[in-house]
């Protein structure tokens, strides 16, 4: 699970717990799966019924319906607006509050799509096909010299929404972004006006990815997204009208948490689980999730193919004492998007740990799927038995033999060609590692190195080290790839041998970590932290250049009252002049945030 870094055991706070859901989610798993999903409650709505309801009818039934006096007397009142929202994919008051039509900056008009009008362009999660989170010169529209001269240009409130958890993609000369309320909204670049908003099932936090779409009436390019509750959607990037959406998997644990990649009309989905938060449950029957990727017609929405990180389908293994089926083999999650490879017709995709043991080979692993069926080419595993579940330091009976580290391979592989004109795979990890595997040789091992110069393999890291490494995502240019640190800092990586060039920590004063993904254009590195604050650094030495301090409030265009946090998920984009970032990521301990901000140089 990429969100975690040092706790292993969330405990949902008695606070406002606001988008920070995934702790709703585990109390949900913990204490509620005892009734719900077990054949002895047959009155107990299963999950699958449950992901369906409102959050207010959760709520309500927890305050003063009929689990009131069963569990809701049990819980404080954030616990109950938390697991309401996190089973249900929503925000308790989120069904209009967003709607772009009660915004005052509605733009006057909605000219047509026309990509020549702007030369740069963000889609999707890495800018590219191959995810490199780099940007040309030319598409940037910015240089080094620039970044002192950043002034704050616009900021847009999402409304309801306390965790800014979805990175915008630009196109168009617009803004598209999504947010924990499952509103996506349409904003122009230059200004912040809001052309738009959609509301989705459940809340959105992958970022958007644009392409054509035919066989649509007038829609001539769709924006194509995932929610929380595994749903796929395209809607017309024009007017934001919806025109299909796919759900892709049944397990009521499932998810989409990361972006699809769009290529020749196919959108590759990646699916993850939060069924990792089961193990305190001793009536629950663990676990049946498998991370996928699944393979979508863009125009239609019909699923052309699916692929299971395990192959096999869980089987009984055993009973608990008390009595509860338990089954494997299960993990496996996919929380990146996948890297596509044209000229090989392959898709590169990290996986995340096995939650049974013993943990599958294609766990803690990079995987090679042919494009056009779905079939395995190779996969190689970065870490072997990493059988995790959380709360298993309480050696529940449905724990794994062996608990592993939690590492997974969070990010999105980069397919880099360097100078010499040779391509390779380059992967990052938790305890820090960096490898390079050769696509023309099925993954073949060239270097691995780690950027705190230890050896770490597949063992364990020394105590107290945590997952000091990468998390979310780094990016790559010919020369090196650029990461950010959970333990402080950024540095720099050379793609010839893996040794490191330079590392600046950034604050040697304070705690902070830096394991949002790291962006890049010619001369400039773009790096957001956990206390808000967002640097530019050097791609030469790793100077400062630039930082800003988000986690203040901000007057809105829109008017919404707004206020920056945590920058430790998704992460800067820069197209045609300017910079955009989503402040406030309120999950696993983050500061709350809802704001969206755009930076361009002073005078431009």
């Amino acid at each position: 699970m990429p969100a975690l870094l040092d706790a292993q055991v969330p405990t949902p706070p008695d606070k406002d717990l606001g988008a920070a859901t995934e702790f709703g989610f585990a109390f949900f798993q913990q204490k509620c799966l005892n009734c719900h999903g077990n054949p002895a409650f047959e009155k107990a709505p299963p999950p699958a019924a449950l992901i369906q309801y409102t959050p207010e009818r959760i709520y309500e039934s927890l305050t003063t319906g009929p689990m009131a006096a069963v569990i809701g007397k049990t819980m404080s009142d954030a616990q109950k607006r938390s697991v309401s929202e996190s089973i249900t994919g929503q925000r308790l008051g989120s069904a209009g509050a967003g709607d772009a039509d009660k915004m005052p900056n509605r733009c006057p008009a909605n000219p047509r799509l026309d990509r020549s009008a702007r030369k740069g362009a963000w889609n999707g999660w890495g800018a590219d096909l191959q995810n490199s989170r780099f940007q040309s010169a030319e598409a940037a529209g910015l240089a080094a010299t620039d970044m002192p001269k950043m002034k704050l240009r616009w900021a847009f409130g999402l409304p309801n929404s306390t965790s800014a958890y979805a990175q915008p993609a630009v196109m168009f000369g617009r803004v598209f972004v999504g947010s924990d309320t499952g509103y996506v909204y349409s904003l122009d670049a230059a200004t912040g006006c809001v052309y738009w908003s959609f509301k989705a099932q459940r809340a959105t936090r992958n970022a958007m990815t644009i392409g054509p779409v035919t066989r649509q009436g007038p829609a001539r390019y769709a924006v194509f997204f995932g929610d929380l509750k595994s749903n796929v959607y395209a809607i017309d990037a024009q007017t934001g009208r919806q025109l299909w959406t796919t759900h892709v998997e049944d397990n009521f644990t499932s998810r989409i948490t990361a972006a699809p990649a769009l290529h020749n009309g196919r959108l590759y989905v990646p699916i993850s689980s939060f069924e990792e938060f089961s193990a305190a449950t001793p009536t629950y029957e663990c676990c049946k999730s498998i991370g996928a990727v699944a393979a979508v017609d863009a125009n239609t929405g019909a699923v052309l193919w699916k692929t299971y990180v395990i192959p096999d389908p869980p089987k009984p293994v055993f009973k608990t004492s008390a009595g509860t089926q338990q089954w494997g083999p299960a993990g496996g999650s996919v929380w990146n998007t996948p890297t596509v490879d044209p000229a090989r017709h392959a898709i590169y995709f990290g996986t995340g740990d096995a939650t049974t043991f013993p943990a599958a080979e294609t766990s803690d692993s990079v995987m090679a799927v042919d494009m056009e069926r779905g079939k395995v080419l190779w996969s190689y595993q970065v870490h072997k038995n990493d059988a995790f579940l959380l709360g298993c330091t309480s050696r529940s009976e449905n724990c794994p033999k062996k608990v592993g580290p939690d590492w997974d391979v969070p990010a999105s592989p980069i397919l880099q060609t360097l100078k010499d004109g040779k391509q390779r795979l380059l992967v990052v990890t938790k305890p820090g590692d960096v490898l390079a595997l050769d696509p023309d040789r099925r993954g073949a091992l060239l270097w691995r190195t780690n950027v705190f110069g230890t050896v770490v393999g597949d063992g364990p890291l020394p105590p107290g080290t945590a997952n000091p490494g990468m998390l979310w995502g780094f990016a790559t240019d010919a020369d090196a790839a650029y990461v950010g640190l959970a333990d402080g800092g950024v540095a720099a990586i050379s793609l010839v041998d893996g040794k490191r060039v330079w590392i600046n920590p950034l604050d040697t004063k304070n705690k902070v970590s830096y394991a949002s993904a790291t962006s890049a254009f010619p001369g400039v590195v773009l790096q957001g932290a956990s206390d808000g604050k967002l640097h530019a650094v050097a791609t030469a030495d790793g100077h400062s250049l630039w930082s800003f301090e988000t986690m203040r409030d901000f007057d809105t265009i829109n008017r919404v009252k707004a206020r920056g946090g945590s920058i430790s998920a998704p992460g800067a984009v820069v197209a045609d002049g300017m910079v955009f970032v989503a402040s406030g990521y309120a999950v696993y301990g983050g500061t709350p945030g809802n704001v969206l901000l755009a930076f361009a140089p002073d005078g431009r």
